[in-house]
């Protein structure tokens, strides 16, 4: 099963459009997707999301100004099942239009059609490279969208922008039959989660999951195990997710990072990430594979 945010099959990626015509629209206000949505009544299972809408979908425009003047940035994204996909930012105190309204990504994950969330991601992260690369950041001069890929490049210096992505390591360390979780200062109240950091300069993906835990929480990891990968535009990660285990040390958590880290056994969990996030998916798998292990132990 893919995860959240993962590019759907049948997409086709293209920069410019020829002939624009009718389309699904991605407009953003900050953060905020435009859509046409019911009442705020389904259960959630993220501790930052009160309730998500009973349904919600995205405009689907025959027009191409539909938007008027109040926008700010129009970006082409590519075909979905040959229709095509536009991405739009307007002001911050634009008001929706009748019967549409603005919600954060997070409010809209499992209500939004699959594929229309996924391209979501992806617009979110297109608008916010398109405001921050307006100048040439060696030379300063404005620099321009390039008509056969996505970059922006300076016509002064020749610097080129491609949409930024980040790479952070999420590592899962076990010991025995326990997993180590820890809570960052901005989790909701009782939620705690996998480790996590970016990757440095000069850095493997290994060498940043075992600095990474050793500076967090100060115990020490090997083999680790490559689980999966998510994009993540909040604002602009790739998530890479393992599992490694425990070799040596008690935890000793970084005051700045963590607000506190436990050893966790595998039937006595806390609050954990919504399943919109590798994280989720990351645990609940390890999990899985210890309480299997423990069974066919009792077994035997």
């Amino acid at each position: 099963m893919e995860l959240p945010f993962a590019r759907p099959l049948n997409f086709e990626h293209c920069v410019t459009c020829a002939a624009p015509g009718e389309a699904h629209w991605f407009v953003f206000r900050s953060d905020q997707l435009l859509v046409e949505m019911g009442p705020l009544e389904r259960p959630s299972d993220d501790l930052r999301v009160r309730a998500r809408p009973a349904w919600a979908r995205l405009p689907l425009q025959k027009s191409h100004d539909w938007l008027g003047s109040a926008t700010l940035r129009t970006l082409y994204m590519g075909a979905l099942n040959g229709m095509q996909c536009w991405v739009a930012e307007i002001s911050k105190d634009a008001e929706a239009p009748a019967g549409m309204s603005w919600e954060g990504l997070r409010t809209l994950f499992s209500v939004l059609d699959d594929a229309h969330f996924a391209l979501a991601g992806r617009a979110l992260q297109l608008v916010e490279w398109d405001r921050t690369h307006q100048f040439c950041g060696r030379c300063g001069s404005r620099t321009e969208p390039h008509r056969e890929e996505r970059v922006r490049v300076c016509p002064a210096c020749k610097l080129s922008a491609y949409p930024r992505v980040a790479p952070a390591v999420m590592a899962l360390v076990r010991r025995g039959s326990e997993i180590l979780l820890a809570r960052s200062p901005h989790f909701p109240p009782g939620m705690y989660s996998a480790l996590a950091g970016f990757v440095e300069p000069g850095e493997s993906l290994e060498q940043c999951l075992a600095r990474e835990v050793a500076e967090e929480v100060g115990v020490e990891v090997a083999r680790p195990r490559y689980v999966a990968s998510q994009s993540w535009p909040f604002p602009h990660s790739l998530m890479i997710a393992f599992v490694c285990e425990w070799v040596s040390g008690e935890i000793r958590r970084q005051e700045s990072e963590i607000e506190e880290a436990k050893w966790f056994e595998v039937l006595q969990l806390p609050r954990l990430p919504s399943k919109i996030s590798i994280a989720r998916r990351l645990i609940d798998g390890e999990v899985a594979n210890i309480i299997a292990e423990l069974k066919s132990t009792t077994d035997v």
